[in-house]
């Protein structure tokens, strides 16, 4: 029987700016991956967004990035490792604290946008990440793509696959650059029968039209696009009517 991760990025609004419906997302997903602070979100609305996790019972995973706010995270950076340690420790110690004042802790660590990017092909920014969370917690899971290197510069530490519905895959495994056209599948069905075939087959068309073996615990939807719930919630329905068993993986 197939298990799976429903994750989602939350808690990306940043004072009145609001990026979302992040309660919504909650009664859907299983794993919320919540802004730190250094590509959006701020103290407020970290501590809502764990309160209501901690509520719903939906496990909380700090998503870290790049200090990069008025890009929100998409800017890739060149960051020395041991600041990128650094940073990536402040952002992860700032979400934790506030979750357990709610009565929950962080579960998982997740690099957001450029730095999920980088870290999936740089050894060295990825061993930079990899060592803030073994510095904090060594049992934190970290959350990448299915071929990221981090699944070699962190063989101490639990590295877990996922994969993305909703996002278009090049012939080699990795994302399609937001930069081009096509990097976001919108169309409700392609992204429901995308999420079904990769739990239960564990592969996915890339954008021309090859086969990609792609075996991850955990699948990703959106929050920050058009009819970001109703997607969310169309994909829980069909993995429960397809058997799937849908649970978290920290």
């Amino acid at each position: 029987m197939a298990v799976i991760d429903i994750n989602a990025d939350l808690g990306e609004g940043f004072g009145v700016w609001e990026l979302g419906d992040d309660l919504a997302l909650l009664d859907v997903i299983t794993s919320a991956n919540v802004a730190c602070g250094f590509h959006a979100g701020d103290p407020l609305i970290m501590r809502r967004v764990c309160a209501a996790a901690v509520e719903r019972g939906v496990t909380i995973g700090a998503q870290v990035s790049y200090r990069d706010l008025s890009g929100f995270g998409r800017r890739e950076m060149d960051v020395a490792a041991s600041e990128l340690t650094a940073e990536i420790l402040y952002q992860l110690a700032a979400l934790d604290g506030i979750a357990r004042t709610e009565g929950g802790r962080v579960a998982y660590v997740k690099p957001h946008g450029a730095l999920y990017n980088r870290v999936s092909r740089d050894p060295v920014q990825a061993r930079a990440v990899a060592e803030a969370v073994r510095a904090y917690d060594p049992s934190l899971p970290l959350l990448t793509l299915p071929g990221s290197v981090m699944h070699d510069v962190a063989e101490d530490l639990t590295v877990v696959a996922e994969c993305f519905a909703d996002r278009a895959y090049t012939p080699s495994g990795e994302l399609v650059s937001r930069r081009e056209p096509g990097a976001v599948v919108h169309d409700e069905e392609t992204v429901v029968q995308r999420a079904i075939r990769m739990a239960m087959e564990n592969t996915v068309v890339a954008q021309d039209g090859s086969e990609i073996v792609l075996k991850a615990r955990s699948i990703c939807v959106h929050g920050d696009t058009p009819g970001a719930v109703a997607l969310a919630k169309s994909v829980r329905s069909a993995l429960s009517e397809a058997g799937i068993v849908l649970e978290p993986f920290a």
